[in-house]
């Protein structure tokens, strides 16, 4: 099963977007399932529901960070690769989406803190375990462009 498939069954399990992609990598990253799902708890639904960026973009930049993340304060080169990586990735996933921001790809859901029951009806409806998939396709064909170096995760 690759990381799409992998982030979109956890989607469907009820892990929020963001955690579904980041605990579909959690072994690549050096997590438990459960350090990983804790990691990525607060981006779900755009971080914490307020449908900012989509949670599914969240847990791949996550993943990416620890992956490919710089640590020296003050290397702006680095953080510049790493940025530019950042916007690599996102851009990617804007490309096929139209947006990375939560709200503009659910059209203007309600933001408050209660979940949505996950019902039948919430999978019809919700593209969420399609950007969950994508988010995950995105970050596995990019690690094997770019493999991490051994000392990440």
């Amino acid at each position: 099963m690759d990381k799409g498939e992998k982030a979109a069954e956890l989607f469907l399990q009820g892990y929020n977007c963001a955690q579904a992609v980041t605990v579909a990598f959690h072994e690549e990253i050096g997590m438990t399932a459960d350090q990983a799902a804790r990691l990525a708890s607060s981006f779900g639904g755009g971080m914490g529901r307020m449908r900012e960026v989509c949670g599914a973009v969240s847990g791949m930049l996550l993943v990416a960070g620890i992956l490919y993340g710089y640590e020296t304060p003050g290397d702006d080169r680095v953080k510049m690769e790493h940025y530019a990586r950042v916007q690599l990735l996102a851009g990617r996933f804007r490309e096929r989406v139209g947006s990375i921001v939560c709200r503009e790809i659910l059209k203007n859901p309600p933001s408050d803190p209660a979940p949505t029951p996950r019902t039948a009806e919430f999978y019809k409806k919700r593209p969420c375990a399609r950007m969950v998939r994508l988010a995950g396709e995105i970050l596995e064909r990019y690690m094997a462009e770019c493999p991490p170096e051994a000392d990440h995760g």
